[in-house]
């Protein structure tokens, strides 16, 4: 396993940290819940997706559902989207992203609550990008991408990440294979979702 000089930097009292690496909060350090099975993406990957997606933030409506310590939805934001909805279930995890929220004065909508139960609703906006980052072992990418199609932008980007090896669901033939990397445990895609005609 990776060490863990990118992720989080423990304190004694369970507080962590995540940084966001660029934008108009670069360098900035948030602080994060230590919870069991939360895996705060590293700077070498949030590099890796934000160079793929090559400026498409800038402007956009994101959606990080399962958003943990908000590292990618934060990242967005710091590189000029204009506005993010991060779904947590963990009211701690949910607690700390609405003060990280606050603190960098961001235009962010935290929900605390299931994801799959959020995407079960009736779509109240369209998103530009996606964040899909459920916890592993748990088999919630593919309930969780069966849902997401009437959440969608036209043209919208949608990042999963999910266990190595594990097989992708069957998706619509307009969500086209953009960029994918398996990285140690981790294999990281990203979909451009063209319109539907």
């Amino acid at each position: 396993m990776r060490k863990n000089t990118n992720r989080t930097n423990k304190t004694p009292n369970n507080v962590g940290q995540i940084r966001i690496i660029a934008g108009q909060w670069r360098g900035r350090k948030l602080p994060v819940h230590d919870l069991q099975g939360l895996r705060p993406t590293t700077d070498r990957q949030k590099e890796t997706l934000f160079n793929w997606l090559q400026g498409q933030t800038d402007g956009a409506q994101v959606l990080d559902l399962f958003a943990g310590a908000g590292g990618l939805g934060f990242e967005a934001l710091s590189r000029y989207a204009d506005g993010l909805v991060a779904v947590e279930m963990d009211a701690a995890a949910a607690r700390q992203l609405k003060a990280n929220a606050a603190t960098l004065q961001a235009t962010a909508q935290v929900v605390q609550g299931d994801a799959l139960a959020f995407l079960q609703q009736t779509p109240t906006q369209s998103f530009d990008l996606v964040f899909v980052d459920p916890p592993f072992q748990r088999d919630l990418l593919a309930p969780t991408l069966a849902l997401l199609s009437p959440w969608l932008a036209p043209q919208a980007w949608v990042y999963c990440e999910s266990e190595a090896g594990l097989a992708m669901p069957q998706l619509p033939a307009n969500w086209q294979l953009w960029r994918d990397k398996v990285a140690g445990q981790a294999h990281a895609r990203l979909y451009l979702v063209e319109s539907a005609d």
